[in-house]
């Protein structure tokens, strides 16, 4: 009898183990049929959705418009490709001006230094301009009545060219009165706030710090100072030279001489003598001696006291 119970429970217990493997065994099937998820019994499906065959989204253009920063909604448009196109430009006229700019300053300055704090002087070197009609006699030397010539003249083509002074050769070397200083020719396109009009026998000049100026094609030519042209004030550096007579103020070629609180453009004289030349002078050969002209003013190279100076020369005809 106690056999027989304990059969019934061990088959008992088989079924029950049994029947705990096969609902194990159909759980895991489940899962396998459903996706292989994992997730509480596997993913679901969505149940598809039938669209209309010529249902279709509205264009939407992204190209063309865009809201307006400012926050009101305005519609800005922006083609494509103009804004490299411009960028481009400003870069082909950025480099087309450097090149400009730079072949003007290698080619149109030379000599003088300019001052580029006047305004940026646009400055040519050309000389072509003619200048001739502004000499007003400036560059005629007027005759020494007081001083005695005591050495004979040097005769030469049939003129005699008469100096107190022996003629003693040196180099002629440009002096450099400065970088707002201009020889006669120097074209300006402007001139500094400091000019100054000076009406002179119905001719406008304009003056500025030692240099005058007369109109010319657009802008404004270095020209000799003209005789009876009157200024309150002249150049610091002034040479004060004697003529045998009164006292002249000798700048950049330009001879003055004092009238009342102002000065008054003079011709040189004849044997007054100046320690340097400016720029625009030209060398000249007559015979034996070699002199310096400025317009027709003939300077000498003669030595006084040692040192290298020039002298007005009077010039005649050889009667």
């Amino acid at each position: 009898m106690k056999n027989i119970k304990r059969n019934l429970r061990k088959i008992a217990l088989i079924c029950l183990m049994g029947s705990f493997f096969l609902i194990s065994f159909d759980s895991i099937a489940q899962r396998g049929h459903n996706g292989g998820n994992g997730i509480r019994g596997g993913a679901k499906s969505r149940p598809a959705v039938n669209r209309p065959a010529n249902q279709s989204r509205p264009a939407v253009n992204r190209s063309t418009t865009r809201p307006g920063s400012n926050g009101s909604g305005t519609k800005i448009n922006r083609p494509s490709n103009t804004s490299n196109t411009n960028i481009n430009n400003r870069k082909a006229n950025i480099n087309n001006n450097t090149t400009r700019n730079s072949g003007n300053r290698n080619t149109n300055i030379s000599g003088n230094t300019v001052n580029r704090n006047r305004n940026n002087v646009n400055i040519d070197r050309s000389r072509n301009t003619n200048i001739n009609i502004y000499n007003n006699r400036n560059t005629v030397v007027r005759r020494n009545t007081v001083v005695v010539y005591n050495r004979p003249p040097y005769r030469y083509g049939g003129y005699r060219y008469n100096t107190f002074h022996p003629y003693y050769f040196h180099p002629y070397h440009p002096f450099y009165y400065g970088p707002v200083w201009h020889p006669w020719g120097f074209f300006v396109a402007t001139l500094a706030v400091t000019a100054i009009v000076i009406s002179v026998e119905s001719t406008q000049y304009h003056y500025d710090q030692g240099v005058w100026y007369a109109p010319s094609n657009g802008g404004y030519t270095a020209v000799p100072a003209p005789v009876g042209g009157t200024v309150n004030n002249i150049p610091s550096g002034a040479e004060t030279v004697n003529t045998g007579t009164v006292n002249n103020y000798y700048y950049g070629g330009t001879y003055y001489e004092k009238d009342g609180s102002s000065y008054k453009v003079v011709p040189p004289t004849a044997g007054t003598v100046v320690d340097n030349l400016p720029e625009g002078g030209e060398e000249v050969t007559i015979g034996d001696v070699k002199y310096v002209k400025f317009g027709e003013t003939y300077y000498q190279p003669v030595q006084v006291d040692g040192k290298s100076k020039y002298e007005v020369v009077l010039v005649e005809e050889d009667k």
